[in-house]
């Protein structure tokens, strides 16, 4: 539908043309934000007299805004209007879930983030998120009719239709139960579903430490591991959807039995259960990872031994992954990454030594930017990615 008629458009009718060349503006506006009249010409290979007609007519219709740039450069910004619609980000994990409304200008307007008990269930873990997203757009002022769609993350595999391989692993609660369209109707939304740490490498690479860009590989450290790939500057699924699955890749073949089946994983040394299982004995078994950063922070020379060996044992796999992807940048995100250089020096020092040089020589191994919010940042952006605009 045009924004100007109500009436079904003809394949190939002019009025059809100009349906498509407004969506290729607003889905330009979309992926890259404030742009320039002459910007979007030139990334849309409209002509600059059609770019103008098109932009006038969405201010017109209430879709776009355009406002002067204060950056110095030549020419005023266009952006989306702030009542064009709201997309929702939900990150699920192990012990919690975060809920953020963002607008169409990539802007997280509101968020929340709520403890979880161990065995939390699909059904109560819907209705929190329900519950929270009423207290969210009352903050904002905002109705869910404006609401155009929602990005869910889990630390699961997705496969490339969006529904969940397992999830019954980390998250027997979820197990069996097709998430995509039982949470779209809870929610009364379209929702997207997306592997955590390909969220969390979406996060970075559009607010964080992987701005401009375009090859890196954002790894997650928490109750399970995995890596979100960026390649070429796009999100690299692999043939089934579940490229990065680093976690599971053999440390020690001989080791303990990997929630996976297989023995020796990464996951079985560095996740955050058996990271803080190491220290059970002297530190009590209710540490936490965040007690477990401070604690080496304050000086403790246990808990920053664990951390370092942690860092040793995960650099043996990213330099193996650096060896094959070759990224620019390497973007560590979970709890344990607040350690920053007591992690993040003996992953280096072992990629340095184990990766092809290279492939290695000018890469840089940085703590996500957005912390824990890089994987409820990436849900907005999927949302983003296909919540259907209203032209």
């Amino acid at each position: 539908m045009s924004v100007f008629s109500g009436e079904p458009l003809k394949p190939g009718s002019q009025a059809s043309l100009r349906n498509a060349n407004q969506r290729r503006v607003l889905d330009t506006v979309r992926r890259h934000g404030r742009l320039t009249q002459a910007q979007i010409s030139r990334r849309t290979a409209l002509a600059p007299s059609t770019v103008s007609n098109i932009v006038h007519e969405l201010i017109g219709a209430g879709l776009l805004v355009m406002e002067s740039d204060h950056a110095g450069r030549r020419g005023q910004l266009i952006s989306f209007n702030g009542s064009a619609g709201h997309v929702v980000g939900i990150d699920v994990g192990h012990r919690h879930v975060t809920v953020a409304v963002a607008d169409l200008n990539q802007r997280i307007l509101a968020q929340r983030r709520h403890d979880l008990p161990a065995g939390h269930r699909f059904p109560e873990d819907l209705a929190l998120v329900d519950h929270a997203l009423d207290g969210l757009l009352g903050q904002i002022g905002t109705a869910r009719s404006g609401l155009l769609a929602a990005g869910l993350t889990l630390p699961a595999p997705v496969d490339l239709e969006g529904r969940v391989i397992s999830a019954s692993a980390i998250l027997p609660g979820w197990g069996g139960i097709d998430v995509r369209e039982e949470a779209g109707r809870r929610l009364e939304l379209p929702v997207v579903v997306e592997n955590d740490a390909n969220a969390g490498a979406l996060g970075e690479l559009t607010w964080g430490a992987g701005r401009g860009v375009r090859n890196l590989a954002y790894i997650k450290v928490g109750h399970g591991v995995g890596s979100g790939l960026i390649l070429n500057g796009a999100l690299f699924r692999g043939a089934t959807g579940s490229a990065g699955e680093i976690g599971h890749s053999t440390v020690d073949e001989r080791g303990k039995l990997c929630r996976c089946g297989n023995r020796g994983c990464l996951e079985t040394f560095v996740s955050s259960g058996e990271v803080s299982r190491l220290l059970a004995d002297t530190h009590g078994p209710d540490l936490t990872i965040p007690d477990l950063v401070d604690a080496a922070a304050a000086g403790d020379v246990g808990c920053a031994r664990i951390i370092g060996d942690t860092g040793r044992t995960l650099g043996i796999t990213v330099a193996n992954l650096c060896n094959i992807i070759n990224p620019e940048l390497v973007v560590i995100g979970g709890e344990i990454a607040r350690a920053g250089d007591l992690l993040l020096d003996p992953v280096r020092e072992i990629v340095s030594r184990y990766g092809v040089r290279g492939s290695v020589r000018d890469l840089r191994i940085e703590a996500a930017q957005l912390g824990i919010q890089a994987h409820v940042a990436g849900a907005v952006i999927v949302a983003l990615q296909h919540a259907e605009l209203p032209v």
